[in-house]
């Protein structure tokens, strides 16, 4: 199995940044404040625990075991990084306008 280069290293890198900055963003907003929670807390939430759940999920496919080694999954591993990072976006969207 080559070791990773490019691409693969990076988006491991950017995962890793996004989801460090998520946390920041929940951490700073402050989820564990006693207050009752509005529905849109809890889409916000949501969406990013979800958005943690894509950016997790980026490292383990772009370095998924592939048989053949032309194929990569670098495209795959780059949609949900995307995914994940517009879910941390959106989420940090909806706590400003609410």
């Amino acid at each position: 199995m080559r070791a990773p280069t490019g691409s693969v290293v990076g988006l491991c890198a950017a995962s890793a940044t996004m989801s460090a900055l998520g946390m920041a963003f929940l951490g700073y907003w402050g989820v564990h404040e006693a207050s009752p929670w509005h529905w849109p807390d809890v889409v916000a939430v949501t969406l990013a625990f979800l958005g943690f759940a894509a950016l997790a999920s980026t490292p383990w496919i772009v370095t998924t075991p592939v048989e053949n080694e032309s194929e990569e999954r670098i495209v795959a591993a780059r949609r949900a990084f995307a995914i994940g990072t517009a879910l941390i976006w959106l989420a940090a969207l909806i706590t400003v306008i609410s």
